[in-house]
Order: C-alpha cells, then sequence, then structure tokens
C-alpha cells in the first residue's frame, strides 16, 4: 500500500511533486483526478492525485481536496502533502487557505506548514517573504498572471488573509540549525495557538531538514521542493527500501508535439528558443474568442510537418495581449475557448500518430490530459527541476508519453532538451 498520499491543486504540479518524489527513491503514480475504488495502484510508494482546484470557488475545492483525501486514507497512507505552486499564487479568499482548514480537520490534528520554496528554480523564502530569484514575488511576473496575479510577497499576510487562525513563522535561523531546533519550534508555536506555520528556506539543504521535522505531522503543505525530505523517513523507519529503478521508462517512439498555453515569462522565452529551430504555429486567440476556426488550420498546419522532429503549436501571449483579450471577451470565455482550442488539437494530434507531447501551462494540461483520457501517469525521469516525462494509457489502450510543464518552470532550451532525452 502506498504511504504518502498527495493532493494536488493542478495537473503541472503535481508531475512536478511526484518527480521529485521518484528522484527520492518512491515509486509514484499520479492519478488524472480522483482515482475510483476500482483502479488498481497497489505497486506504487507514493499516490499523487491531480486536481484542478487552484483556481475555482473555495467551496468547490475543498470538496474534491477531502474527497481525494478520504480515497487516500482508503488506500492506506500514512502522511497526506497538499501541493500547491511554489509561487504561492491563489486568491485573497483561497483556495489554500480553506483547503488546508478543512484537511487539518479531516485529520483531527491542529497544525501543519506551507513552505512553497523551489530553490533549483529560484523560489526562496526569507523571514517569511517569497522571493523569485533576485526579487519578491510581487517585482516578478507573477504580478501579471492572468488568473491569479499576486501582488504581495508575504506569505504570512497571504495566508491570514485566507484563514481565520493563526498563522505563525518559522525563521531561517531556525531551519539551519537542524531539524530538532524545527521541532521545538513547532512545539513553541503550538503552545502560541498558531495552527499555520509558514517555514523559511533558501537551499534544497533546507527543505531536507524541514522534510525531516515533518516526519511526524499527519499533514504537510508546500511545494515540490519540501517533499524531498520525506522519503528519508519512510526509508528511516524501514518503511521504503533503497531503490535506483522508481523513475524507469520505457523507450519512447512515433511523432512529436508541443501545445504551449501558458503566458509566463519562462514558457514564451521558451517559445522563443525552439523557434530559432522548429516549426511554430500561432494561434489567433482573438479570433478563436470570436468564435471563428482556427484549431483546424492549425492542425492542417501541423499534420503537414509531422515527423521525427517536434511541432509547436502555442495560444502563448505577452502580458498585455493577455490583457487586452480578457478586456474584450472576458476571463472566463478567453480561458475556456484557449483550453478547448488545445484539447482539440491534442486529440487531433495524437490521432495522427503523436505519441510525445510536451504540454506548457497547468490549465492546458488538464484539458490535455482528460480529453485524451489518461487516468493515471507513471513518472519517469526528470527533465528540468519540477519536470518528468511521465507515460499514460490514453482511452483507445495507446501509450503516450506525456511532460505536463508548470509555465514557470524549465529553462530556456526545454522544449528541445525534452525531446533530445527520449532519443
Amino acid at each position: 500500500m502506498a504511504l504518502l498520499g498527495v493532493i494536488a491543486d493542478d495537473f503541472t504540479g503535481a508531475t512536478d511533486i511526484a518527480g521529485m518524489l521518484v528522484k527520492a527513491g518512491m515509486r509514484t503514480v499520479q492519478t488524472i483526478g480522483i482515482p475510483d475504488s476500482g483502479t488498481a495502484l497497489d505497486d506504487a510508494d507514493a499516490l499523487v492525485v491531480a486536481l484542478k482546484s487552484r483556481t475555482i470557488p473555495a467551496r468547490e475545492a475543498v470538496a474534491q481536496s477531502l474527497h481525494a483525501l478520504a480515497e487516500l486514507r482508503r488506500r492506506g497512507c500514512r502522511q497526506f502533502f497538499f501541493k500547491y505552486c511554489s509561487t504561492f499564487d491563489s486568491t485573497d479568499a483561497g483556495n489554500i487557505g480553506p483547503v488546508a482548514d478543512a484537511l487539518l480537520d479531516a485529520l483531527n490534528c491542529d497544525f501543519t506548514i506551507f513552505c512553497p520554496a523551489f530553490p533549483a528554480n529560484a523560489r526562496t523564502i526569507f523571514n517569511g517573504y517569497l522571493f523569485v530569484g533576485p526579487v519578491l514575488l510581487s517585482e516578478s511576473g507573477m504580478r501579471n498572471h492572468p488568473l491569479t496575479p499576486m501582488t504581495d510577497p508575504s506569505l504570512v499576510r497571504v495566508l491570514q488573509r485566507q484563514t481565520s487562525r493563526k498563522v505563525g513563522l518559522v525563521p531561517l535561523a531556525v531551519v539551519q540549525a537542524g531539524a530538532d531546533a524545527v521541532r521545538r519550534d513547532f512545539a513553541r508555536l503550538r503552545e502560541a495557538g498558531v495552527t499555520h506555520a509558514v517555514v523559511d528556506a533558501v537551499a534544497d539543504s533546507d527543505l531536507i531538514t524541514i522534510g525531516r521535522a515533518c516526519a511526524d505531522l499527519p499533514l504537510v503543505t508546500g511545494g515540490s521542493g519540501v517533499s524531498l525530505g520525506l522519503p528519508g523517513n519512510f526509508r528511516h523507519a524501514g518503511l521504503l527500501p533503497e531503490t535506483a529503478s522508481a523513475g524507469t521508462m520505457p523507450p519512447a517512439s512515433g511523432h512529436a508535439a508541443i501545445l504551449a498555453g501558458s503566458c509566463s515569462t519562462a514558457t514564451l522565452g521558451q517559445i522563443a528558443d525552439f523557434e530559432k529551430r522548429g516549426p511554430v504555429w500561432r494561434l489567433d486567440v482573438v479570433a478563436l474568442c470570436e468564435g471563428k476556426e482556427v484549431v483546424a488550420p492549425a492542425l492542417a498546419w501541423a499534420l503537414r510537418r509531422l515527423g521525427s522532429e517536434p511541432v509547436l503549436l502555442s495560444a502563448s501571449g505577452t502580458p498585455d495581449e493577455v490583457k487586452a483579450v480578457q478586456a474584450r471577451f472576458g476571463v472566463e470565455l478567453s480561458s475556456q475557448r484557449i483550453e478547448a482550442a488545445m484539447a482539440g488539437l491534442a486529440r487531433g494530434l495524437v490521432a495522427a500518430g503523436v505519441t510525445r507531447l510536451v504540454v506548457a501551462g497547468g490549465e492546458t494540461a488538464g484539458a490535455v490530459v482528460n480529453t485524451l483520457g489518461a487516468r493515471a501517469l507513471r513518472i519517469g525521469p526528470e527533465i528540468d527541476p519540477g519536470v518528468p516525462w511521465t507515460t499514460a494509457t490514453i482511452a483507445d489502450g495507446r501509450t503516450v508519453a506525456l511532460a505536463l510543464k508548470s509555465g514557470n518552470f524549465g529553462a530556456a532550451d526545454f522544449f528541445t532538451k525534452a525531446f533530445v532525452m527520449l532519443k
């Protein structure tokens, strides 16, 4: 039976933490949505449930998360992890605080941590403030996020606006004093009535220390980075054997394609880099939102170019372009039209023989895996920090290699690197 059960609030975030667990030696399966009771997942050390709950109403996010928790408990998981983005993006109303509150209540516990730090991707926390590279979160590209703009870098303040429970801080000096010091600070905060503790971290060594300190917590919350220290706790308890094959993946061949729906700075740079060496089709998002046919010509263009090298189809845009589209058509309509278009392209590409597919953007990834009918992903090797290759059996019974990339993740040459890795 699985040891660790993860509830992730989007698809790419789920793949992110699943990849981290595989690196740490846990055989990991990611399910697309909450698995039904008949889904066999008995050969996994960790189960990651990928929800699409980051931007839905808080009440719905809570209900889905509690349903996922119940299924993970039924499957024997000993510890639980609520995974959200390393940029802590949400809204003042939720969903991070409300979901964490509900999970604590369901597990009958009174304390957990919040640590979205991911130093390998330049996300660090100091004095409770979240940095992206050298700048505060509020000065990064996240301030222009089309769905969840982040204009306050203080995690304590952001979280306190989402919960009626007391929020505290474990400072970096305590973390760097070791796991025992962190546990003592947990006890101090609990005595002071703190339920939610934001924890500083600026290096992977800090994350490992925090993970070790959380061995006895029923619930841990954070980005994927803090999961680095959790497998070692199970290993120390004699529950997890050493293994070098947790991330093995069968050889992949067939046509290759990239679908980019993210408008993050990182993804825009990756598209520009790929365009230097490969074919790119940019969807006319305005025409799409006007109800005009844009999928068919894009798909026809791609099918003429399918071969051993990937093609890229993009609905991404600059912050100004995104704002203009949203101002004209509304956030909900424009998002729905783009997701539907990317889903249609995915169906057409796979039907034409694409079996190696990279998807950029959490909302886009959710639309793609749902339309393909993938119910579970077996996690393979890491391409860049937080982004592994995976394999999935889709609705028609075929196996497809998928890389689901958070918009903000990956080096500039990520798209090229991903396919080189499969050769």
